[in-house]
């Protein structure tokens, strides 16, 4: 679970340095952050499941309060203490959390996409930019 975790984050940041120079990459490595969230998402239902612990519904008054949290401007670690007391909330609460960032690393995958496509790469475009230079010589 530490290892999804630590590789759903490392994909975040790498992809946004890849972003510069390679769209491409970028795109990759942020379908490798989602996979490894959707990783770790499973491993907490697992330890629900296990441990026949609920797993909070989408609409209960709980899930609810976890989900407004990113609403808020001033939201911290210890915004989300009272919801890591104990197993079963800790591991739904950051279920929650896991459902909002793939939520959004979806939204940003669909829009990196978009714009690879209407237009093109790094290095598509560095060579049709050679391509006008030489033709304008």
């Amino acid at each position: 679970m530490v290892q999804a975790a630590r590789s759903g984050r490392q994909n975040i940041a790498e992809g946004s340095q890849a972003s510069a120079v390679s769209k491409k990459t970028e795109i990759k490595l942020v379908g490798v952050a989602r996979a490894s969230l959707e990783e770790l998402l499973i491993d907490y239902e697992d330890f629900l499941r296990q441990r026949s612990l609920p797993l909070w519904e989408k609409s209960s008054q709980k899930a609810q309060e976890i989900r407004a949290f990113c609403y808020k401007t001033d939201t911290t670690y210890s915004t989300y203490q009272t919801y890591l007391k104990n197993p079963e909330s800790a591991a739904n609460a950051l279920i929650c959390l896991i459902h909002q960032a793939n939520y959004l690393l979806d939204k940003q995958l669909e829009s990196l996409k978009k714009a690879f496509v209407e237009e093109g790469g790094f290095t598509e475009n560095l060579f049709k930019a050679r391509l006008q230079r030489r033709n304008s010589e």
